[in-house]
Formats: structure tokens, C-alpha cells, sequence
């Protein structure tokens, strides 16, 4: 089972793209950020055609969040389901094979210190607390997205750069830690520890060519899951080419 998670930056811009990626790679499940779109203007049929099922969860211009599967999915359900007004689409879960995936898309912060970054830290703390309400660690979960914070200085390009800066400060590492301590495993460094390992480059000053990057798009999953993950990597090479999206997708393979 091949599982992948990309922020597209638009979909309706990157449709072709993600359509041509689709083809050649053909994941099992595709969880998707940044779709930029809502609903009914999501390129449901071209989906269909390619053989993908998908789930929706968008918003006119920003965020927006999709599963996208091969196989039936079962169940799904969107936001937190705490209570709280949400005006943002970032969050979307759907049961696949008896496994749940969740598709995540972390605000960005902005700055620290400033209200949005408040708001990120808080989005963060309520992800933690839909694990524990609505999940068990020994659940078969894959927690996949764009989730705005490198982990480590190994996951920076320049990390003493960025060292407190947004995506890197001490809180925003924390609060991704308390998520991962529900009983999380990060699936590429199950793999590997190799550092300059990044899915995200700026569009500007030559990010990309001069691979300043940061890894901030990540694949998570339970125990029961993390046993039978036999691979992750990022494919860069997806981030190459015409009108990319300044994040590339990650991928784990799981054995049936």
C-alpha cells in the first residue's frame, strides 16, 4: 500500500501535474493540502477517470484539504468536532481498509509572537486532543500533511538561521512533539537519519536549485501501521519542472 501526502498549492493550478504524478506513481491514497478551491470546482471526474475516489473538505482561495483513494473509502468526517467555530478548511479524515487516514493542513503562524501564531499553536493543541477523543495509539492511523514546523536543526537548511524563527521555534517544535507523543511515528525517519532531507523550498532566490529547504510535510503513524511501513522518501523530483508547487510530496509504502 502506497500512501503519499502533498501540499499542492492549488489544485486547479497544479490539476495536470498532480493528474501526470497520479499515473506514474499510482499511491493507494493521496492526502492533499492547500487546495485552494471549493468543492464543486475540485476536478472530481478527471479524478474519477484516473481511478482516485475522493473526499472533500475546500474553501474558496485558501487551505483546503482532499483524500484521494484507489480503494473505497468508508467513512469520513471533517474539522475537529470540538465545539469550537472553525471559518478554515484544514482538516479532513476518512477510513480506508479499516485504516484512518487524516489529511492536515497546520497554519502557517506567520510570526512569532503574533496573533496567528497563537491561533497556529492552539490549531496544534486541538489535533492533539482529536487523537485522544476520537482515537486509540493502537488504531491502524496515518496522520499526513503539511504541518508548517521542522522538527529538527537536520530537517533546516540553515539551521541557525532559522533557529526561533517561525516553522522552527521552540513552541511550534513542542507542540508538534505532543502530537507525536500520542503514540506517533514519524515514517521517513523510521527509514533514515540523513539530514538535508527537505519538502518545501521557498519560490524565491533560488531555493530550490540551491536546495534551501526545510522538511515540514510529513507521513505519521501508529504502531500497528509503523511495523509494516517498508519505505518513506520525499520525491523531489516533483518539485522540478514548470509552475511547481514550492512543496514536494512525501511517500510511505505500508505491506499489506
Amino acid at each position: 500500500m502506497l500512501i503519499a501526502t502533498w501540499n499542492v498549492n492549488s489544485i486547479r493550478a497544479r490539476k495536470d501535474r498532480v493528474l501526470s504524478w497520479l499515473d506514474d506513481h499510482k499511491p493507494d491514497v493521496l492526502c492533499l493540502q492547500e487546495t485552494k478551491t471549493v468543492d464543486q470546482n475540485f476536478p472530481v471526474q478527471e479524478f474519477l477517470q484516473a481511478g482516485y475516489t475522493v473526499a472533500l473538505h475546500g474553501q474558496k482561495t485558501y487551505n483546503g484539504v482532499a483524500i484521494c483513494s484507489r480503494r473505497p473509502i468508508q467513512t469520513t468526517d471533517t474539522g475537529f468536532d470540538d465545539g469550537i467555530t472553525e471559518d478554515q478548511a484544514r482538516l479532513i479524515s476518512a477510513t480506508v481498509d479499516g485504516i484512518h487516514f487524516i489529511s492536515a493542513y497546520v497554519p502557517n503562524g506567520q510570526e512569532v509572537g503574533s496573533e496567528k501564531y497563537e491561533f497556529k499553536l492552539a490549531w496544534m493543541a486541538r489535533l492533539r486532543s482529536f487523537l485522544d477523543r476520537r482515537f486509540d495509539p493502537q488504531d491502524a492511523i496515518v496522520l499526513c500533511g503539511d504541518f508548517n514546523v521542522a522538527p529538527e536543526d537536520r530537517d533546516v537548511y540553515d539551521p541557525i538561521g532559522w533557529r526561533g524563527s517561525i516553522l522552527c521555534s521552540e513552541a511550534e517544535r513542542g507542540a508538534l512533539q505532543r502530537i507525536v507523543d500520542w503514540g506517533l511515528v514519524d515514517t521517513l525517519r523510521h527509514h533514515t537519519q540523513e539530514a538535508g532531507l527537505y519538502s518545501w523550498w521557498d519560490y524565491r532566490q533560488l531555493g530550490f536549485p540551491k536546495n534551501r529547504g526545510l522538511r515540514i510535510d510529513h507521513i505519521y503513524c501508529s504502531a500497528p501501521m509503523i511495523s509494516r511501513c517498508a519505505e518513506s522518501r520525499i520525491d523531489r523530483d516533483a518539485r522540478k519542472g514548470k509552475q511547481p508547487s514550492d512543496h514536494a510530496p512525501v511517500l510511505a509504502t505500508f505491506n499489506d
